[in-house]
């Protein structure tokens, strides 16, 4: 048997999900060890065994691939455990990143915090002013060396950085994504001068590696950023690496990208790690829907620290984010669109006493440790789920399939003490407010991120995933417009799910700005090599780097984006050319025209301006490789009405003010079959999460088992 193996490192649990080669698949779930990952990576690949009725060796022999998604990079810059970095950046330029851009002290921080500008503060610099070093060297806008690099100064400047610290070595210099010459210069001279075999050998980071783009400010700081986490994910992958190997696992460890495919450990960006668990549940969502028919998705994932957003329109996930925050950090790498909010089962409930008593819920979470108060582990603060367990919508005995009890005293405890004595109410209605915030804040920026991207959300179907997703559904989908709600039954795992499916697969950049048509000669672009060679270049580096990791040249896949924008715009729109090269005239103008009609759909026809003149100012290939479709078994659609045996009792549970304390059935999910149907209220109990039906909605369980939500009233 043959088994594939998708992980998702989360705040609170790592997900695992394990595919079978017949369609089947097994799920885990193991709380994240932050002090050492691998120990709950290890533990749930023992897991995965066991479900399969094997020792470890055994599993780990039979599986194929390991597609891993982590946040060891995220964590080491938020705790700012990375190394001490040196910079070399062209003399008079050693400001760059602490002047940054004008707003940069705001990035990466709430719009709450953002508006707090009396207390507001740029972060603590990666790299220390005086580890920032300027070397006497010039290339123009057009690649022509104006000032050579000199080998003694850059020995000079190399030896101060050695002598104050440094463990790692960024160059960024002027113009270095047009020609990268001097940065590959001071590159070899720093290996010279430290080699492998020495023990003071020193990891470089060249910006014109790491993200060959204009913007000097965003290409510097992916190259520090990348530089800063490098050496801990190195670490932290090897680590586990090694005990896979140990294990019997004879295949190399896959990172997951959050370019939307994987690569081997060993030929992946630390960079492009960077929320990659969202950017894989994204996909799982686009290959699920495949399956059922359903091309444009609201994905939402609610976890246990965050809330996911992300779109899928056309079946084709197309939302991009062209200068993502990385914690404090504007960056440059060509990520997908995934928008997170601190809002989850771990999302602390806290009383804004400045505000006037105000309830407010969240960006503030539990985590794995100590977690919500209900988990016994030393939690003080009431948290979403504690709230969901006062009202009655969980199972403390059946949490995580029993493995996990939950202390419903403890709950009501902190509840009471933080939440309903302050506000003089019940702890119901504390609970119960708690979580009606919550469902109101998802709900809305589901919403905003729908309707101002130009979409009619009534025109989606929503994908609530996650191990909150199903018990929150039917609470935020109502602000959002929709119809229809899926909880797939993967939703526990769904980050790990869709780490299973996705490809091998990577984006390779270059900025080159062209003038595709100008609107006062009438004129389209002429020189067609211009753009051809640079699309050539970027082919021969993609075919040269899947060579190497062992794929042929059948089995390679390309397809072209360019960033465009009319001549007077800042902002871009990303664009799927046609073909890989221009041959005529008649394909810039083709291509022109499919510009205006992406910006049109984007911002509405009226918007468009050709007066300004069309450029493309970056070239974007993704290069990726034929894979296999996942597979899952799909069931014979049964009697709408569930069989006895799947009514595992009937609890109290409170619905709100109104409709007080109802005696409400619950369903154990694993008994029922698709095609059963069930009208609310009602809650569905499953080894690793649980659906809750509101009154006024209807499940239905399809053919993949997935749960299908339906507005039956209001």
């Amino acid at each position: 048997m043959s088994f594939n193996v998708g992980i998702d490192v989360g705040g609170t649990f790592t997900d695992f999900f394990c595919a079978h080669a017949d369609g089947g698949f097994n799920t885990c779930k193991t709380p994240t060890t932050h002090y050492d990952l691998s120990v709950g990576f290890m533990r749930g690949m023992g897991l995965l065994a066991r479900a399969n009725g094997l020792r470890l060796e055994e599993f780990l022999e039979s599986v194929g691939s390991v597609r891993y998604s982590t946040t060891v990079g995220t964590n080491a810059l938020i705790e700012r455990t990375g190394p001490k970095l040196g910079l070399i950046t062209t003399a008079g330029f050693e400001d760059t990143i602490f002047i940054g851009r004008g707003r940069s002290w705001a990035d990466g921080m709430s719009w709450q915090e953002g508006r707090d500008l009396a207390r507001i503060q740029k972060p603590a610099p990666l790299i220390q002013p005086d580890m920032v070093v300027g070397v006497r060297e010039r290339v123009d806008y057009s690649g022509k060396v104006i000032a050579p690099l000199k080998r003694e100064e850059v020995l000079e400047k190399l030896q101060t950085l050695v002598d104050r610290g440094a463990q790692g070595f960024v160059v960024s210099l002027l113009w270095s994504f047009i020609n990268p010459d001097h940065e590959r210069q001071i590159k070899q001279i720093i290996e010279e001068e430290y080699p492998e075999d020495y023990l003071g050998s020193m990891p470089v980071i060249l910006s014109s590696e790491v993200s060959p783009k204009a913007g000097e400010y965003t290409r510097t700081m992916t190259a520090v950023v990348n530089a800063y986490i490098h050496g801990l994910m190195a670490d932290e992958l090897n680590k586990l690496g090694n005990e896979l190997r140990d294990g019997g696992f004879r295949k190399p460890l896959t990172l997951v990208h959050n370019t939307g495919g994987t690569k081997k450990s060993s030929r992946t960006r630390a960079v492009l790690t960077h929320n990659a668990g969202p950017v894989a549940g994204l996909h799982g969502a686009a290959a699920l829907g495949k399956l059922s028919g359903d091309p444009n998705i609201v994905f939402t994932d609610m976890g246990g620290t965050s809330f996911d957003i992300g779109l899928i329109e056309g079946g084709e996930i197309k939302a991009h984010d062209f200068i993502p925050v990385i914690d404090r950090w504007r960056t440059n790498i060509p990520a997908i669109e995934v928008k997170s909010i601190g809002a989850g089962g771990g999302s602390i409930a806290w009383i804004n006493q400045t505000m006037g008593n105000v309830l407010e819920v969240g960006p503030q979470s539990a985590g794995s440790m100590p977690g919500p108060a209900c988990y016994d582990q030393g939690g003080r603060e009431p948290t979403v789920t504690d709230a969901d367990l006062v009202l009655g919508l969980y199972n403390p005995e059946n949490y995580l399939g029993g493995e996990m009890l939950l202390d419903v005293d403890l709950a009501r405890k902190v509840i009471e003490e933080k939440v309903a004595r302050p506000l003089g109410i019940s702890i119901e209605e504390a609970a119960w407010r708690i979580r009606r915030l919550v469902d109101a804040r998802m709900g809305q920026e589901v919403f905003n991120e729908v309707a101002l991207k130009g979409h009619d959300p009534r025109t989606f179907v929503l994908y609530a995933c996650g191990g909150a997703g199903g018990a929150h559904a039917c609470g935020f989908a109502p602000y959002i417009g929709v119809k229809k709600v899926v909880m797939p039954l993967q939703s526990s795992v769904f980050g790990a799910f869709g780490a299973s499916t996705m490809p091998i697969k990577e984006v390779w950049e270059r900025s080159r700005s062209l003038k595709l048509f100008q609107w006062a000669e009438k004129a389209y672009l002429a020189d067609l090599d211009s753009f051809n060679s640079v699309v050539a270049e970027l082919v021969d580096l993609a075919t040269r780097d899947l060579r190497l990791e062992g794929y042929a040249d059948a089995d390679m896949r390309f397809k072209l984006e360019l960033d465009m924008r009319y001549g007077s715009q800042y902002n871009m729109t990303r664009v799927t050319a046609p073909s890989l090269q221009l041959t005529s005239t008649a394909d810039v103008e083709a291509l022109c025209d499919l510009f205006t009609r992406c910006y049109g759909e984007v911002y509405s026809p009226e918007a468009t301006f050709p007066a300004g003149g069309i450029n493309v100012d970056n070239f974007l290939l993704t290069a990726s490789v034929i894979h296999r479709d996942m597979t899952l078994k799909a069931a014979e659609l049964a009697s709408p009405e569930p069989a006895a045996a799947a009514l595992r009792e009937t609890r109290p549970v409170y619905w709100g003010p109104s409709e007080g304390h109802v005696d409400t059935p619950v369903y154990d999910c694993a008994r029922l079959v698709s095609g059963n149907r069930m009208a609310g209220p009602c809650i569905i109990e499953s080894r690793e999460t649980t659906y809750v039906v509101a009154p006024g909605w209807r499940f239905t369980m399809d053919a993949w088992r997935n749960g299908v939500l339906e507005r039956v009233l209001g």
